[in-house]
C-alpha cells in the first residue's frame, strides 16, 4: 500500500512529503500478524530529489494519500539507508567541515564580507551548499569559481537571514528551552517592531 512519510531534507533543509510502498512480511513469532519493515521515524532514507538522489531523516510515517497537504508533486523515498548509506552521510558531514575551512580561508583571500554559517555535501557529492550571512549583496562569482576548482563538484552560495542561523547553529531562548526556529517553526513569519 502507497503511504506517505515526511522527510526533513539533510540538516538545513525543508520537510517534505515523500511516497513510499510499504511492505509487510510475516513474523517470524506469529506467521499470521504482518511486521512491517523498512521507513521508520527518526531514522535516515534515500530520496528522488532535483539533480539526483539525496538523503533525508524521516519525521512521521505512514500517513494516507489523501491527508496530502503538499502543493508540489510528491516524489518518491528509493529507500530506506543501509549501513554503507550512513557511512556516505557521515564522511559528508566531515567533508563538510574540511570544505567550511577551506571556503573561510578563500572568503579572506577575496576580503569578501561575508559570515560562513554552514556548508553540507549532497548525498553523491555532487553538490557543495554553502550558507552565509552578510549585510548586504555581494558578489562571490570569483569565490564560486575557485570554489569549484578546489571540489570538482558544483557549488551553491545561499545567503540567509538571521533566524536562518539560530536554526543551523541552535541554542536557548530567553525561556531557557531551544529556541523554536531550530526545534518547530518550518516557515518564519515577518516580524514587526508593533509587535516587541
Amino acid at each position: 500500500m502507497e503511504k506517505l512519510a515526511q522527510v526533513k531534507l539533510r540538516e538545513a533543509g525543508q520537510t517534505l512529503f515523500f511516497s513510499y510502498q510499504e511492505e509487510e512480511k510475516a513474523s517470524v513469532v506469529t506467521p499470521t500478524e504482518p511486521v512491517k519493515t523498512g521507513i521508520k521515524i527518526g531514522g535516515y532514507c534515500i530520496v528522488e530529489a532535483d539533480r539526483g538522489n539525496d538523503y533525508g531523516h524521516i519525521v512521521s510515517c505512514g500517513l494516507n494519500i489523501a491527508d496530502k497537504t503538499q502543493e508540489e508533486p510528491i516524489r518518491k523515498i528509493i529507500r530506506p539507508a543501509n549501513a554503507f548509506d550512513l557511512k556516505q552521510i557521515d564522511e559528508n558531514k566531515i567533508k563538510a567541515k574540511e570544505a567550511s575551512g577551506s571556503c573561510q580561508n578563500k572568503i579572506r583571500e577575496h576580503k569578501l564580507n561575508m559570515k560562513l554559517i554552514d556548508c553540507e555535501y549532497s548525498f553523491d557529492r555532487g553538490k557543495i551548499i554553502f550558507y552565509f550571512t552578510a549585510e548586504s549583496r555581494i558578489d562571490f562569482r570569483e569565490l564560486v569559481k575557485d570554489l569549484a576548482k578546489i571540489f570538482k563538484a558544483r557549488i551553491e552560495l545561499r545567503q540567509i537571514g538571521v533566524r536562518d542561523e539560530a536554526r543551523l547553529s541552535g541554542g536557548c531562548g530567553a525561556c531557557g528551552r531551544q529556541l523554536c526556529c531550530a526545534s518547530f517553526l518550518k516557515d518564519f513569519e515577518p516580524v514587526m517592531i508593533k509587535m516587541a
